[in-house]
């Protein structure tokens, strides 16, 4: 199943579960209705701050929105990113999805050479771990301002705007786990 399939199914799927009309889906996430509705169709192709904005105005996890059905044990191999922002030189490669048991969602992420990412605040309470696998990045939450190199890890809140930025030579790879307390 293609992305933008599964994107769709899975917006229309939690809208109707919570009894949300598109107008008041449009309202709680700040994306248009013309553009959810393109969404729920399949049409479009949302970027990573729309599916953000979808996602905490439905106040459900980032990957709750492109999941597939989940089995009890998965073996995660080498695949192609379901989230490539080519302007931003960002790839984000979500690994194991939203589990309601768990509270948790993982990604690896890339970011090329002068590569960035503006994330969206995500739920209240939230909190990201980042470890840098190989590279430089350079983590702003907030006000603060964070440099981290391979071996370094990172905890913080989540629920405010941060960015990050490929602050090396070469490709910064990131492991990252949000969790939804």
């Amino acid at each position: 199943m293609s992305i933008n399939v599964r994107i769709a199914n899975n917006v229309k799927k939690i809208r109707e579960e919570k009894h949300i009309t598109l107008d008041k889906a449009a309202a709680l996430t700040g994306v248009s209705r013309s553009m959810l509705s393109q969404i729920e169709k399949g049409d479009v192709n949302p970027t990573i701050s729309v599916i953000w904005k979808i996602a905490n105005g439905f106040k459900v996890s980032f990957t709750s929105i492109m999941e597939e059905d989940n089995l009890e044990s998965v073996v995660v191999k080498e695949v192609q990113p379901l989230i490539n922002d080519e302007h931003q030189k960002y790839l984000n490669y979500p690994t194991f999805t939203f589990d309601d048991k768990k509270h948790f969602e993982m990604y690896r992420i890339l970011i090329e050479e002068g590569g960035i990412l503006n994330a969206e605040p995500h739920l209240v309470k939230s909190e990201e771990y980042i470890t840098i696998f190989d590279g430089r990045a350079e983590i702003s939450v907030g006000e603060e301002k964070f440099i981290l190199e391979k071996g370094d890890s990172l905890k913080f809140a989540a629920d405010q705007k941060h960015f990050y930025k490929n602050a090396g030579e070469g490709t910064c790879a990131i492991s990252m786990l949000i969790y939804y307390s």
